[in-house]
């Protein structure tokens, strides 16, 4: 009884054979594969090797040849591009064996896969967890591919795409992207190559926004790289984590759980393709509260985030004026500190006891009042009492404040909506609303600590001040 040998040949150079296949090929009584595929191996076949060679789709017709060459004797070697294992044939020929009951000995020789030589090309996009999916749904229905397209893209995976187009297939690798769109943001790196390790090799790195299928055709390897990955000098690389541990060690174990609960946030947002100073007080928001409906009542100005955090640092904004103390006391002393500024309650303040009771009004109402005599440019935040918010909207109109900024988070059942309601018109202060009846002192405090910290959102890196 003879033996089969499923080789991979590699991608299409002749470099990246390995050698153990190499010696196969030499010591072949035949060799069984794709036509096309002969021209990579033809100065290796030995003198008076049979050679077979068929067209595409010919897979099941090679597979029984090489069985019954193999069952007169002879060691069989068949080829199949990149690894046979993957995609390719060394499947088949175990299967045809069970179905033949046949005693012929299979050896399988890994090769070098065309995502792996695609890989190389386009840097280091495949450092970290991966997947591999076909589009061709010729063995396989689209709704199970569409399945796993979706695990792909929801687990965060890198993920190689075989077979993206066809003639007869042209809209799957479209339907790909808009999968992968509902939970990467646009600018997720992406590289694809034709015709990887081939003369007629074409390589080109992009991002998921701008990443056009019809520059795709069945000879390309598409990957996309996962939330990590990154651009750099024209290469992809997706990191394994070494410098991120270096610099971990650096961090106290609070901000180390704060970074990692941020990432685990971003991962799950519905919507990932929003202005980086809106996301930055989002994933705050989400953070203190454990609700992903402030993706949908998290309200912000154009570049709100941004503008406020750029008048604390160039010392421009130096008061935050809260409504209640929690508010006061959930912002972080250390940003504060660092950053020059203060964070004032006036509910303590004797004067606002006998403001109150003399005009009739909420102690919350006499404190802002109190408050805008004194610091009436100051950044107000608000996480409990509507009727502050109002009085501030009062005395806007007035002329008698002008907020840097508001932060509109006030919670309850009566005049809540009202008083957000009211603060909208005022087109040219920066406002951050929490819309409806939900808020919080604890909401109104981290969107104060999102703005001073809007320095750390590039590299969503929270937690500096705790």
């Amino acid at each position: 009884m003879g033996k089969i040998i499923v080789a991979g040949i590699g991608p299409g150079s002749k470099e990246d054979i390995t050698p153990a296949v190499l010696d196969a090929v030499r010591g072949a009584d035949a060799i069984v594969g794709y036509k096309y595929y002969f021209q990579f191996i033809e100065k290796y076949v030995p003198q008076g090797c049979e050679c077979i060679d068929t067209g595409m789709k010919k897979e099941r017709e090679r597979a029984l040849q090489a069985f019954e060459l193999a069952e007169q004797g002879k060691t069989v070697v068949v080829i199949s591009s990149g690894d046979a294992g993957i995609y390719g044939m060394t499947p088949l020929i175990y299967e045809m064996r069970r179905e033949r009951g046949s005693d012929v000995e299979i050896t399988s020789l890994p090769g070098i896969s065309a995502f792996q030589k695609a890989a190389s090309l386009l840097g280091a996009p495949i450092g970290h967890d991966l997947c591999i999916i076909s589009l061709s749904d010729l063995m396989t229905p689209w709704e199970v591919i569409e399945r796993r397209i979706k695990a792909a893209a929801l687990g965060d995976f890198v993920t190689a795409v075989y077979n993206p187009k066809s003639n007869g297939r042209y809209w799957q690798l479209y339907r790909l992207v808009e999968l992968f769109l509902q939970q990467r943001s646009t600018d997720t790196p992406v590289g694809y190559v034709r015709q990887a390790g081939r003369d007629e090799q074409e390589t080109k790195v992009t991002t998921l926004g701008e990443f056009d299928p019809e520059q795709v055709d069945m000879f390309t390897v598409v990957i996309i790289g996962n939330s990590q990955s990154y651009i750099n000098d024209g290469h992809i690389i997706t990191p394994r984590g070494y410098y991120r541990e270096q610099a971990n060690r650096e961090l106290k174990p609070g901000q180390q759980i704060m970074i990692n609960s941020f990432r685990t946030i971003e991962s799950e947002l519905r919507n990932k393709d929003i202005p980086l100073d809106h996301k930055w007080a989002l994933l705050h928001a989400i953070h203190t509260t454990a609700d992903f409906e402030m993706e949908r009542i998290l309200y912000t100005d154009d570049h709100a985030v941004e503008t406020l955090y750029n008048k604390v640092a160039n010392g421009e904004l130096k008061t935050i004026i809260t409504d209640v103390t929690m508010v006061t006391s959930g912002i972080r002393k250390g940003a504060l500190t660092r950053l020059g500024m203060e964070a004032k309650c006036y509910l303590s303040d004797p004067r606002v006891a006998e403001m109150a009771t003399a005009q009739g009004i909420t102690r919350t109402q006499a404190g802002i009042r109190l408050a805008v005599e004194e610091h009436p440019d100051a950044l107000f935040a608000f996480g409990n009492a509507p009727t502050a918010l109002m009085e501030l909207c009062d005395l806007i109109r007035k002329g008698k404040a002008h907020p840097t900024g508001i932060i509109a988070a006030p919670v309850g059942f009566v005049h809540v909506r009202e008083s957000k309601h009211m603060v909208k018109p005022f087109k040219d202060i920066p406002k951050i609303i929490v819309e409806g009846r939900k808020g919080g002192s604890n909401l109104a405090a981290t969107l104060c600590n999102a703005i001073l910290t809007f320095d750390d959102a590039q590299q969503l890196k929270p937690g500096r001040d705790l």
